[in-house]
Formats: C-alpha cells, structure tokens, sequence
C-alpha cells in the first residue's frame, strides 16, 4: 500500500515510467527493434518520420543511410543507461565513503578531504572528462571511469555537509553514550538518514551521466563506432540538420525525457521518504 501511495506523486510515476522504459529497451532492444539498427537500405535515405512513400515500417524515418532511426534509438538505450546506472554507482560509493568519513571525524581528515574535491572541482568536469577518455582511449568502460573520477565530488560535498548536521544531533550523542563505536553509528545511525537524499543524488548523477555519455559519444570517444548510441546518432544528423531535422531532435528529445524522468523520480522519492518532508 506504501508503494501505491509513492506512485501517486505524479513525478514519481513519471520517473518510474521513464526508468521502466529505458530497462524494457535496454534490455529487450533485439526484440523491440523493427529492424537491424545497422542494416542500410539506400533506396529508403532521409525518408520523412511518418512518411506514406517508401517503406513505412520506419515511424521516426531512416538517416543517411537508410538506417531505421526508431531500432537506433532503441539499441542508444543500452550504453546510456549502463553508463547511467553504473557510473552513478561507484561515484556514489567513492563519495559517501569519503563524504561521512569527512563530515564525522572532522580535523585534519576533513580538511585533506574537503581540499582534495576542492582542487578537484576546479577543472571543468566536462573537459576533463573529455581529456580522460582521449588518454584512456575510447571504451564504455572509459566513459564510466570519467565520470567515476570526476563526479564523486558531487556526493562527497553534499554527504559531507549532511554528515555534520545530522553529528549534531542528539541521536548521534546518544548512541555515543551507550558505547557504540564510529563504524556503527554512521552504517546504521547516520546513513539511514542520509539515504533519503543519496537517492535523489544518484537519480540526479544517472541522468549527468547519460549527458556525458551522449557527449563523449558525440566527439567519438564512447563506444566503436559501430554500436548506436544517442550522442552518435546527433553527430551523423548534424550534417543534415537542414535537409533532416529529425536525425538530431529524436535522440534530442530522447535525453531530455531521460533526464527529466530521473530528476522527477529523485525528487518525488525523496520527498516520499524523508521523514521530515513526508509530515
């Protein structure tokens, strides 16, 4: 029943939907796809979405190529969202650590932590990221790495700032008078109180993530160039952006919904969960 009533924020319903939607693609995009995402059909090139002449098995229109725009959408998901799903993961864990590490024990700990994302957010994230992956070359596996090492900053700031607040209180001091030791007051004392908004920060960092991908693709530093994805269907469709506007706006359209969805969906956990914010 708690569930149902999660589901009745419209933007909780809204990210579930988006999220459900990208697994169902990811996961079954062989399937789903009317046709192979890199079968070419010359004869059918920058056919018009909807389009009654030519072949209409191609609702979002063809590319250059021929290739089927919707099946090239639809296999985009999966890169998007491992990178999404697993780059907000391990940011996460890295920056947590740090994070309630830096916010508990405070002192000279804090300080090397809080000087170290300092520096850290200094470079620009995108550029880094870019810079990173030229050098590791190019990879999915590289484009979580990039992430990894420039976003962890972003949990290890907040966590750090919500470790402090929640120290102060008198639930932190009293399990502190009955004995109980560091490791256990932040697993299960602090953490607990934390989670609420470690959700909406990773909801937030999935969809940071699926932009950067999309980027790195763009520049040609993702996957090969064989494998559909978003930020790589942009690219070829800028070239004809005058003569096929629907190359850029579908997978546009498609980061957008991405992103909005997974914010929404953050948010509307959040204010679900929270203690505070559910009274």
């Amino acid at each position: 029943m708690k569930v149902i009533a999660v589901l009745r924020n419209p933007r909780v319903a809204f990210g579930v939907l988006v999220l459900v939607v990208l697994i169902v693609a990811a996961a079954g995009a062989t399937r789903l796809s009317p046709h192979d995402p890199l079968e070419q059909d010359l004869l059918n090139s920058f056919q018009h979405p909807g389009a009654s002449d030519g072949d209409q098995s191609h609702p979002l229109g063809t590319d250059s190529l021929g290739r089927d725009i919707l099946s090239r959408l639809i296999f985009g998901a999966r890169p998007a969202l491992i990178v999404a799903f697993v780059a907000a993961l391990f940011a996460g864990l890295i920056g947590t650590a740090l994070g309630l590490a830096a916010g508990y024990f405070g002192g000279r700990l804090d300080a090397a932590i809080s000087r170290l994302v300092d520096i850290w957010m200094s470079f620009p994230s995108v550029l880094l990221c870019i810079v990173l992956a030229a050098v590791l070359g190019a990879g999915l596996h590289t484009v979580i790495i990039a992430i990894v090492v420039i976003d962890w900053t972003r949990f290890c700031r907040v966590v750090r700032a919500e470790t402090m607040l929640q120290k102060s209180l008198d639930y932190v001091a009293s399990a502190v008078t009955i004995g109980l030791g560091p490791g256990r007051i932040l697993a299960s004392e602090i953490l607990p109180n934390v989670a609420p908004l470690l959700l909406t920060l990773f909801t937030l960092e999935m969809g940071i993530a699926i932009v950067v991908e999309a980027i790195l693709s763009f520049v040609g530093l993702s996957v090969s160039s064989g494998v559909p994805t978003w930020g790589g269907i942009i690219q070829e469709g800028r070239l004809y952006v005058n003569q096929a506007w629907w190359l850029m706006a579908a997978p546009m359209a498609c980061i957008i919904v991405a992103v909005l969805g997974l914010n929404a969906l953050g948010d509307g956990l959040r204010e679900a969960i929270d203690p505070v914010k559910a009274r």
